[in-house]
């Protein structure tokens, strides 16, 4: 809309401007001719009344305006005393002082309507005065009927000016529905889809071999991450495997109670490194868009309240309870074990360091809420919050690696959508809402 507004301004100035430019062009070349009219009939006459005086000059007019076939001559000769002597011109028309050089209307003799004409007054030197001028009434009206004419233009092109600042700026759009379509499919996961060329040769041809160009080299670090990330998960694990293997054998061959405490410690450490190392190589994974192929149809409804009831004995282990609400069913395409986990850790966060009663709750949209009645997070940290390996608790009171909230963020970006802090008031509400499209029934 703002490309077609331009255009269409630029366009309307162009006009006006070039209808301004005519009417003062054609305006002053009129005005330009009458005037060398004028001074020429002032001096034609005033050199006859050089040569032979009044008598001469008043035998000059008569002569004039009987044998003037184009009888634009204004002329008008009056005695020291203001008497008419000879001329077209009945009386001495007001505001023309002598000398002087006017435009006015008035009528001539013979004629029944008044005329604009430019006139010349001179002082002759026995104390008479002389008018000479040229009538323009026909150039004007001429010019009058030209600018009449151009408005009609100007209006017809404000319509055709329109016209084409609406074709240029669909014609844009149409060059571009590609490349955007493209951009939304490669952010909702698919990185096979490109930009079609259509061998013009133009800037939107470069533009579309520019973001083919960038896909080809996201979809190459999106490979390689891939392989890097279960590379790594495989290098990692192994190791860490064999470790916890050789705990388990120390624990069940020890007899000594305090290294019996001391390997189970050793065990418990060892599975909650396996445990991050999972989460953030799913927080990767998922951050990195992979995973959408792994998208199925799932009851939401049934999901939050399958996970609930897995917390229950932990909550009531806490003093706390635990409760799902919402429809009956809501079935979206989500990345089924993801979410499941992402809603876990927020349910386990919220039993961590929330009080009271944990509601869980699904939503047409589909949103998913977690809310609890604890100490909430304040504004100000609710985004050091959603980071990575973001804890709160500078004690450490409590077992985990800041990765919950951080997981839960990755999932709604992989699902296209968001996740929000609220207030709870009291307690925090964590509202993970994912894209309208994933929802299926």
């Amino acid at each position: 809309m703002r490309f077609a507004l331009l255009v269409f301004a630029l366009q309307l100035i162009g006009a006006g401007a070039m209808v301004v430019m005519v009417r003062h062009l054609t305006r002053s070349e009129i005005a330009a001719q009458a005037e060398d009219a004028a001074s020429d009939l002032r001096d034609e006459l005033a050199g006859v009344w050089l040569a032979g005086g009044q008598k001469a000059v008043r035998a000059a007019v008569d002569r004039r305006l009987t044998t003037d076939r184009l009888p634009l001559s204004v002329i008008l000769l009056t005695d020291a005393q203001g008497r008419f002597v000879a001329g077209n011109i009945a009386d001495w028309p007001p505001n023309v002082p002598a000398p002087g050089a006017a435009t006015i209307e008035i009528f001539r003799i013979g004629h029944s309507q008044p005329e604009r004409m430019r006139v010349m007054a001179t002082r002759l030197p026995d104390g008479s005065r002389m008018l000479a001028g040229h009538v323009v009434e026909s150039e004007l009206r001429v010019a009058l009927a030209m600018e009449e004419a151009m408005a009609v233009g100007m209006a017809a092109a404000i319509v055709l000016a329109a016209l084409a600042a609406w074709i240029a700026a669909r014609m844009i759009e149409r060059r571009l529905e590609d490349t955007v379509a493209t951009a939304h499919a490669v952010a909702a996961g698919d990185l096979s889809r490109r930009v079609a060329p259509n061998g013009g040769d133009d800037a939107f041809d470069a533009l579309a071999l520019a973001v083919n160009a960038m896909l080809d080299r996201i979809a190459l670090l999106m490979t390689e991450l891939k392989v890097a990330t279960d590379g790594l998960a495989h290098d990692l694990r192994s190791p860490l495997t064999r470790l916890r293997a050789t705990l388990d054998r120390a624990l069940a061959e020890s007899r000594d109670e305090n290294a019996r405490v001391a390997v189970g410690r050793a065990l418990e450490e060892g599975d909650r490194l396996l445990a991050m190392l999972d989460t953030a190589l799913r927080i990767s994974r998922a951050e990195a868009g992979l995973g959408r192929d792994a998208f199925v149809e799932a009851d939401l409804g049934a999901m939050i309240r399958d996970v609930a009831d897995m917390f229950e004995p932990l909550a009531e282990d806490r003093g706390m309870t635990i409760r799902a609400e919402g429809p009956e069913t809501l079935v979206a395409r989500v990345h089924r074990e993801l979410l499941g986990q992402a809603i876990a850790n927020l349910i386990d966060n919220a039993l961590k360091y929330g009080a009271g009663e944990v509601v869980v709750r699904v939503e047409p949209g589909p949103v998913l809420i977690v809310a609890d009645d604890g100490p909430g997070i304040p504004e100000e940290r609710r985004d050091e919050a959603l980071k990575r390996f973001g804890r709160l608790d500078a004690a450490r009171t409590e077992s985990g690696a800041g990765l919950g909230l951080s997981l839960a963020s990755a999932v709604a970006h992989l699902h296209g959508g968001t996740v929000a802090l609220e207030d709870n008031a009291p307690g925090l509400r964590v509202r993970l809402t994912l894209a309208p499209d994933a929802r299926s029934a």
